[in-house]
């Protein structure tokens, strides 16, 4: 039994997730120092190393038989935790940021809520739609190529946070819709479910 624990909750891609969680709530207090005069290049550093830490724990998580219930629900949780905590950061610098946060918190406070709901259903978490991988991947996309470009001036910043406000709309309507189709339909007629964007 407490085999069973450490294996699902402190496996090797688990403590990495961990770290992920970690570097994000780090990131934002060295992303504002830089706004008192600090070096740029541990903001970047740190994202960095947060991206190849999450392209590795899914690579040994699965070359190793590593993969857990609560690693799958880890993995797109750091995932959202690290997107906040860059979308929060620029918010410092670029005020129009702000409307992308508050569409950002509604579609996660969705998500969270209707996973949770389909949880106590019992259906099984597989990962995220495709229109979910994609948003998660643009949204990355844009703010690391704001982050990259610390001089980008606001008009080209309004033009990016406006195209990737868009998608993040598009992404939430479809799962508004996909979950309807869920919650109306019975359990007899759902085996597997996607509740993670």
């Amino acid at each position: 039994m407490k085999t069973d624990f450490f294996r699902e909750y402190f496996s090797i891609p688990n403590i990495m997730g961990y770290f992920r969680i970690i570097l994000a709530l780090l990131y934002i207090w060295v992303y504002y120092m830089t706004l008192e005069g600090a070096p740029y290049w541990p903001v970047i550093a740190i994202i960095v190393l947060s991206g190849l830490t999450d392209l590795l724990d899914g690579k040994i998580a699965r070359r190793f038989n590593m993969v857990t219930d609560w690693g799958k629900m880890l993995d797109p949780i750091a995932d959202k935790i690290t997107i906040g905590a860059i979308i929060l950061s620029l918010v410092f610098k670029y005020k129009i940021i702000l409307p992308m946060i508050l569409l950002y918190v509604v579609k996660e406070g969705y998500m969270a809520v209707a996973g949770m709901l389909l949880m106590k259903r019992g259906h099984k978490i597989e990962g995220a739609k495709f229109y979910g991988k994609f948003c998660t991947f643009t949204t990355y996309v844009i703010l690391i190529a704001i982050l990259l470009v610390p001089n980008i001036n606001d008009t080209a910043v309004i033009v990016l946070i406006a195209l990737n406000m868009m998608i993040m709309l598009y992404t939430l309507i479809r799962y508004i819709f996909y979950y309807g189709k869920l919650f109306a339909a019975g359990n007899e007629d759902l085996d597997k479910v996607n509740i993670i964007s």
